[in-house]
């Protein structure tokens, strides 16, 4: 029952959501404008129920006698390929650490564009050239407003994050590194964020310094700090706060696991460097994106050499471009650009915010650092505490439903409402929070890596595990052949922090927005089978 000055009843809740609205769909939202949270008069007996529609401008009321519609069920439509049996079962997707799934509206413009305007960018004066060039920058337009960048030139398109952070090594680190220089990296990075580094640091007789893990298996934030000196010239990390900006040391972002799942602006992290992937974020395969700053980019030598990326060529010697085209040589990934940016709009109109809360009620969430077997997702901005309700008014407490103030406006009035009359509601989303984790725990002999969730630490909408006795490539396997569960095994690109847990291997089963809390009831049961199916032969 909600109890303020204003109303002692209701009658039910409803959103008043505009996502077509967004500018910018990076901009923290909050109670003012077209974003507001609306309420009607209810009797005490009549059960609360919420929808948050992602597609449509105008306000849902919704039956109280019916649930609620989840993010995961009322995006799942958009994906082709979830609506398929794998080996004779309904597909349960959860490898999307590795890959995420196209909704419609991205194989769309792929077709459209092969279709209707396919042609090279640039370089021709003809309709289908200058409609290819146009959507081709309107998509690098997009990506800038996307992290917040201050302009489209500081973005790169590349082949992939792996490209990007090869592109920073060899660009930038080749010309700025010397002998006894220092580069920080966490033991946790994927292969592509150590890799490139230590090729880099043989070169130039720089130093990689590698920050450990604390004994709750989180990244050793002290032990970084220590590190920072007037030697480190760069730090190489997954996606953080900005911790390092008084350091004088240059930071590449790793925001693979980051930017799909939750509002990222580069401007606010005070990043000089970040990278991200398509094919995470709902967008294609064969694209990613560098940011750099204007003035670094402007000052860092041509990564390759050829077409597109020249000012002028002569016999003797070249002039190259401004960037980012210094750093595109030759014809561009054209098409999954384009692909890309249809993703962002498609993003865009759910909203991350709403994305990121959704994952937060679906899974565990981490503070800095919760270990994902792959990198670390969530990082430290999922502190926000009241999961469904802050999405719409902008409330950022850490108390979840125990002591909260919701602004709440109307189209007559402003007030204010206390949660406490709300919190049997709000367990209805919250307890989703730990849902994956507990759900987990529940399997014989299993070991989850990472931290314990609590008030403190919260995890990323995925959990890396092991079972005991059992290999994570048997369990993958059977997954797959008995249950059509498509999880991940095997180091996952990250084979020092396997090293450092003692294990060679392990299984992840990692979540998106289309997901749904029947997909971890499924994959649970059809683990805890797996499990009693290799158990059987002991």
């Amino acid at each position: 029952m909600v109890t303020t000055a204003a109303a002692a009843t209701a009658e039910w809740v409803f959103f008043k959501f505009h996502p077509s609205r967004f500018t910018n769909p990076n901009r923290p939202l909050t109670s003012r404008g077209s974003n507001r949270l609306g309420f009607r008069r209810f009797s005490s007996s009549a059960s609360l129920s919420v929808t948050a529609a992602a597609s449509s401008s105008t306000v849902n009321e919704v039956d109280p006698k019916r649930e609620p519609v989840s993010l995961g069920h009322a995006t799942r439509p958009d994906f082709p390929i979830l609506h398929q049996e794998v080996n004779g079962s309904k597909l349960i997707y959860l490898d999307n650490a590795a890959t995420s799934q196209k909704p419609t509206a991205v194989l769309k413009a792929l077709q459209n564009y092969y279709a209707t305007y396919n042609s090279n960018v640039h370089r021709g004066i003809h309709y289908l050239s200058a409609k290819a060039t146009n959507e081709y920058e309107l998509a690098r337009k997009k990506v800038a407003t996307f992290i917040n960048a201050s302009d489209t030139s500081e973005i790169v398109f590349t082949r992939n994050a792996t490209e990007a952070i090869n592109l920073v090594a060899y660009s930038w680190g080749l010309s700025n590194l010397n002998a006894e220089d220092e580069i920080i990296v966490t033991i946790a990075e994927h292969h592509s964020a150590i890799v490139p580094w230590q090729i880099v640091a043989r070169k130039t007789g720089a130093i990689l310094k590698f920050v450990n893990l604390t004994p709750d298996e989180a990244p050793d934030t002290a032990q970084l700090k220590e590190m920072l000196s007037k030697k480190t010239k760069l730090v190489v990390i997954h996606h953080v706060s900005n911790m390092l900006g008084s350091v004088g040391a240059k930071v590449l972002v790793d925001a693979c696991q980051s930017v799909p799942h939750m509002v990222v602006d580069v401007q606010n992290l005070n990043a000089d460097f970040l990278v991200a992937s398509s094919h995470k974020m709902c967008g294609p395969t064969g694209v990613g994106f560098l940011y750099g700053k204007s003035e670094l980019l402007s000052a860092m030598p041509p990564f390759l050499g050829g077409g597109e990326m020249i000012s002028d060529v002569y016999l003797d010697h070249s002039t190259y471009a401004e960037p980012p085209s210094r750093f595109e040589a030759g014809t561009p990934a054209i098409g999954e650009a384009i692909g890309l940016g249809a993703a962002i709009d498609y993003l865009s109109e759910i909203g991350m915010q709403r994305i990121h809360d959704y994952e937060v009620t679906l899974s565990p969430v981490a503070s800095f650092g919760s270990i994902i077997v792959h990198l670390f997702m969530g990082a430290a901005f999922l502190d926000c505490g009241l999961i469904l309700f802050c999405f719409y008014t902008g409330c950022n407490e850490p108390g979840l439903y125990k002591v909260l103030s919701i602004t709440i406006e109307n189209e007559d009035e402003s007030s204010s409402y206390h949660a406490n009359g709300l919190k049997s509601f709000l367990r209805l989303e919250v307890e989703l929070s730990n849902y994956l984790y507990e759900s987990l725990r529940s399997v014989p002999n299993i070991q989850i890596y990472g931290p314990v969730p609590s008030q403190t630490v919260r995890r990323a909408a995925l959990c890396s595990f092991n079972v005991k006795d059992i290999h994570p490539t048997d369990i993958a396997t059977f997954l797959d052949q008995q249950h059509g569960v498509a999880i991940r095994s095997g180091h996952h690109c990250a084979q020092p922090l396997h090293r450092h847990l003692g294990v060679n291997a392990s299984a992840r089963a990692s979540f998106y927005f289309y997901n749904t809390k029947e997909d971890v009831d499924n994959f649970v049961l059809a683990l805890k089978d797996t499990v009693n199916f290799f158990s059987s032969f002991r």
